[in-house]
């Protein structure tokens, strides 16, 4: 699954419904504008174009379409930059062995480290080699594999989490026996103080 994992780590962050957005125009103050509500709708409003569908485009391809639009009719190649200022939008799923599974907000630049705090961090039977990001990329749901225990050591990339990704913490069965074990020591005598 080499494939999926480079590409659930490099993906953009994509703008969603209610997303702050600012658009800067070289050189054109007027057409330019800063904290721009995307309506549900998923749509902003410029001068002069209106109407642009933003939802589910990276900054960058936003920025590309307003200056195909500003081009087509109104300037000679504009230069436009498009930044996400603030991100209500975006959520992650996070379910198996974690103390607290449920669906949380995400705002920025989220690594899958930081999702598992979210959550309140793996339960004490979690299989920390084994967790699964799901992630839709160009309409097909793909899923990579993460060793949490190589990413805190530094042995690995802490990938990043986009909205809509679904987070898996599998289940240790060895781990789980092990704590069936210390947890029923006491209760056999095996071990008993003289």
């Amino acid at each position: 699954m080499a494939a999926p994992s480079e590409t659930l780590q490099t993906q953009d962050y994509r703008i969603g419904p209610l997303d702050t957005v600012s658009v800067a125009v070289f050189q054109e103050p007027e057409l330019s504008a800063e904290a721009i509500q995307v309506d549900a709708a998923g749509n902003i409003t410029l001068p002069l174009i209106g109407s642009v569908a933003a939802a589910g485009r990276s900054a960058s391809e936003l920025a590309a379409v307003i200056a195909d639009r500003l081009g087509a009719r109104y300037l000679e190649n504009p230069q436009v930059t498009v930044s996400v200022s603030g991100s209500v939008s975006q959520k992650v799923t996070v379910q198996g062995e974690v103390n607290q599974a449920g669906v949380y907000d995400i705002k920025g630049r989220t690594t899958l480290l930081e999702a598992l705090a979210l959550a309140r961090g793996e339960t004490r039977v979690a299989a920390l080699q084994e967790v699964v990001v799901f992630r839709t990329v160009n309409g097909q749901r793909m899923g990579a594999v993460f060793d949490v225990r190589a990413i805190r050591s530094g042995q690995a990339e802490d990938p990043a989490i986009v909205g809509n990704d679904i987070v898996v913490v599998g289940y240790s069965q060895a781990r789980a026996i092990w704590r069936d074990i210390l947890q029923s020591a006491p209760i056999l005598g095996l071990f008993r103080p003289y």
